[in-house]
Order: C-alpha cells, then sequence, then structure tokens
C-alpha cells in the first residue's frame, strides 16, 4: 500500500485548525462605557437606545449601557449607582449579594461565587441559573430559567453592576462568552 506524505501533512495540519478555531474564545469588541470603563461586548451585539433601555429595564436610575443579542434575548448591561461601601467591603459585600440574589427568585442555582481580580481591579462575582415560579392556585404555568453572570466593583463612592443574562436553556451555548467578557472589564 502506498502512502501519501503530502495528504498526510494536510490532515494534520486541517486537523491543527480546527483545534485552535475550536479553542479560540468568543469574538469580543472593546467598547468603552460611560467614564473610564471598558469591556468585550459580543460580536454581533449591539447597543440599545435610551427607550429600548427604559422598555427593557425600567427603573428609576438607568443604566449605563444595555448590549442585546440579535434576537433580544440575550443581554449585556453595566449599570452604576451610588454606594457607602469601599473595596474592603467585598466579603460582606458578597454575603449580602448573594442572599439578595436567593430572595428575588423562586429557587437560585449558585455556579460560581467569589472575589476575583481581573486587569489590577477586585470583583465580586456570582454566576447563577434563577427560576422564578408563578405561585398563583391554578396556575399551570412554567417558572422562568435564566442563567445570569454578575460581577460588582465599587469606584470610589460608585458601585459597578456588569450583568450578563440569556435563557436557561441557552447557558452551554453563552456561559464561555459571559466567563470572557467578564475577563475584559478595565476600570480606570
Amino acid at each position: 500500500m502506498k502512502t501519501f506524505p503530502f495528504s498526510g501533512r494536510l490532515a494534520s495540519l486541517l486537523l491543527a485548525l480546527v483545534l485552535l478555531t475550536a479553542f479560540a474564545g468568543p469574538k469580543l469588541t472593546k467598547t468603552t462605557v460611560g467614564k473610564n470603563i471598558t469591556i468585550g461586548v459580543p460580536q454581533g451585539f449591539s447597543a440599545l437606545p435610551d427607550d429600548g433601555i427604559a422598555a427593557k429595564y425600567p427603573a428609576p436610575r438607568k443604566p449605563l449601557a444595555v448590549f442585546t443579542n440579535p434576537s433580544g434575548r440575550v443581554d449585556l448591561s453595566v449599570a452604576q449607582k451610588p454606594t457607602t461601601f469601599t473595596d474592603r467591603d467585598y466579603g460582606l459585600l458578597l454575603k449580602i449579594y448573594k442572599s439578595s440574589i436567593q430572595n428575588m427568585y423562586s429557587k437560585v442555582e449558585f455556579l460560581s461565587e467569589d472575589i476575583r481580580t481581573i486587569n489590577k481591579r477586585d470583583f465580586i462575582a456570582l454566576e447563577f441559573v434563577s427560576s422564578v415560579a408563578d405561585n398563583k392556585r391554578g396556575s399551570n404555568l412554567s417558572p422562568i430559567r435564566r442563567y445570569q453572570f454578575v460581577q460588582y466593583a465599587i469606584q470610589g463612592d460608585q458601585l459597578l453592576v456588569f450583568t450578563f443574562n440569556c435563557p436557561a436553556e441557552e447557558q452551554p451555548q453563552w456561559r464561555p462568552t459571559a466567563q470572557a467578557l467578564m475577563q475584559t472589564i478595565t476600570i480606570k
């Protein structure tokens, strides 16, 4: 049987290319949000205009920015609000935010919870799947389940909140992207 060294090399090269492509991270675009904050936004996401933010996130203090995928089912938001805590309070704040999240939803499954350093800045990180059930008598609606990754940081007297969320059934697709983009946050 005759072997062809060229085809063996080509097959090895193609295998290496496929493996490199498979392990390449998600495509993120470095984006400036507010003063002195940058984050990697997934390719294909677009910024919501102010009226879109108001409709999707009705709150007295609107987020600095919200980016959404073309279907509108997956969001990345950046919010800022005043705080009296300092970056020395992260251990306490981790417990407070975890408890607050548990009280906000019918059920919460935490995937990770810690204080981590990213780009020389400490963050409180909470990654979880939340469920909200309709507890009205006679209701047969399925619970609404969401995958969420939230990171908090204190900058001076401001609390910065970075949130990625998507439907729980899309978690396997989006979790690597959420984890990668949270690693790109830079606060100056």
